[in-house]
């Protein structure tokens, strides 16, 4: 087992990697309050119980620039305090930023926590991984503050109209292969214990693109989704990310369930489920009355539940979160139901009849690879 803490564990990247790490059964998660900070004994129990700590906690933007750059100093001051002070040695992974280049109080704050934090490996032999980190944007960061891929969401899905101040060219990285990068050096901590190896990861981009193309690609999946409910197409894995985050921002308890148009004539009827611009897979089921289904939640997979005879209802919550949406559907009007990542979902059958539901997915199952993982709702 990998006792590791991470602190800023509730922040957007926090979340993620705290998140992912409850999926792995060999990481033993030490929960972090940011309270712990104004408590110096209470930190240094804490950075005495790991194995690994990967420091997130940083004040990325305020009014006051002295502030930026004084608060994320102070915290690096007392995290490598908190080691001196209980004798402990524990792998210490840094978030700093490609604005260590830029002359602003967020870069330099970055930029000489991290030469702070090499200092007090080379005196202790410590171990050491800086991560140098582009733009990042993923489901749940916040609007205003974490990127522009946030605000320009939650603009989109909230009937603001966003604005765009300066047009430059971006380089990003989806918030899950970021995670990705830091579990990769973490699974290494035992390999490297006591070695002193330090190092300084410059985390590769996956996206480049302007304010201006990001906001166009971003109001043509409002067009297609929200008008028509047509998913884009979801091939490329940017655009794949890109609109699993756009997804997460819509109030899914006003906009949830989307009601299909049905055509009705003397022969029966026709309703159209879904128009595509993306592949993936298309199944159905039938579940007796009282049956429930599910409870399970995917990170990267888009998927739809559609209700086409019987009735319903479907439920979905955000992982770490308590609220509940829950939806009921009648397939004498159909309507469907899209599954955000990191929310657990399920569906029961409330009526007295057979349920029909028609399920589609984004990417094929793979059971070596099948993005699934269960949790009641």
């Amino acid at each position: 087992m990998i006792k590791t803490g991470i602190t800023g564990q509730t922040g957007f990247i926090g979340t993620h990697l705290f998140n992912t790490l409850g999926l792995m059964p060999h990481i033993d998660r030490i929960p972090f309050e940011d309270e712990t900070f104004g408590d110096e004994a209470k930190l240094a129990d804490f950075v005495a119980s790991c194995d690994a700590v990967v420091h997130l906690a940083a004040l990325n933007r305020h009014h006051d620039p002295d502030l930026i750059y004084n608060t994320n100093l102070d915290l690096v001051k007392k995290l490598i305090r908190a080691c001196e002070v209980s004798g402990s040695r524990p792998h210490i992974l840094f978030a700093s930023s490609t604005q260590e280049s830029l002359d602003n109080p967020y870069g330099r704050s970055k930029q000489e926590g991290r030469e702070m934090f090499e200092a007090w490996a080379a005196r202790n032999a410590a171990c050491f991984s800086a991560f140098i980190i582009p733009n990042v944007f993923g489901p749940f960061g916040q609007p205003y503050y974490n990127s522009v891929v946030a605000t320009f969401c939650h603009q989109l899905t909230h009937g603001e109209t966003p604005r765009i101040d300066q047009d430059s060219e971006m380089k990003l990285v989806y918030v899950a292969g970021l995670v990705s990068e830091m579990i990769s050096r973490l699974e290494k901590v035992q390999e490297y214990r006591d070695s002193g190896h330090t190092e300084c990861i410059r985390v590769a981009h996956t996206t480049t693109m302007t304010v201006s193309a990001l906001l166009n690609k971003l109001e043509h999946f409002k067009g297609l989704y929200f008008d028509h409910g047509i998913m884009p197409d979801l091939g490329n894995v940017s655009d794949r990310d890109l609109f699993n985050t756009f997804l997460c921002y819509i109030d899914h308890g006003s906009f949830f369930p989307f009601h299909l148009k049905t055509h009705s004539d003397h022969r029966g009827s026709f309703t159209e489920l879904i128009r595509l611009n993306s592949g993936g897979q298309v199944s159905f089921s039938s579940t007796r009355p009282g049956i429930t289904r599910g409870n399970h939640f995917h990170t990267r997979k888009t998927e739809r539940f559609a209700v086409i005879a019987g009735q319903a209802s479907i439920s979905i919550r955000r992982t770490g979160t308590a609220q509940i949406h829950t939806f009921h559907l009648d397939g004498s009007r159909p309507a469907f139901v899209d599954m955000p990542v990191w929310h657990t979902h399920n569906l029961t059958n409330t009526g007295q009849d057979e349920l029909l539901t028609v399920f589609w997915i984004n990417e094929h199952y793979v059971d070596e690879d099948s993005d699934t993982f269960f949790e009641n709702v």
